[in-house]
């Protein structure tokens, strides 16, 4: 008897951070949208609303991404530590 096909799930935690990462991708688009929302409101009922919603939607873009930086900072050490070779020869290979 031989075994069956082996899974092909990803480990959770790697699936997370790449989830997040295409989240960091993404989120230009709903930020220019919701930014370039109170454009579409003509005439505006309050002009001191647009203004409100521009720094609100502002404030909302900077809080995610800082949420979803500080998520993605040891994924992102951890892959730069394995790129950068060490650097056993003081004199750099001269």
């Amino acid at each position: 008897m031989g075994r069956g096909p082996r899974p092909v799930f990803l480990a959770r935690r790697s699936y997370r951070r790449r989830r997040a990462m295409d989240a960091v991708r993404l989120l230009p688009v709903p930020g220019t949208l919701a930014v370039l929302l109170p454009a579409l409101w003509h005439p505006a009922p309050r002009p001191a609303l647009a203004v409100v919603w521009l720094f609100g939607t502002w404030a909302v873009l900077i809080v995610l991404t800082a949420v979803l930086s500080r998520h993605l900072a040891p994924a992102i050490e951890a892959e730069e530590e394995a790129l950068t070779p060490a650097d056993d020869d003081p004199a750099g290979g001269r």
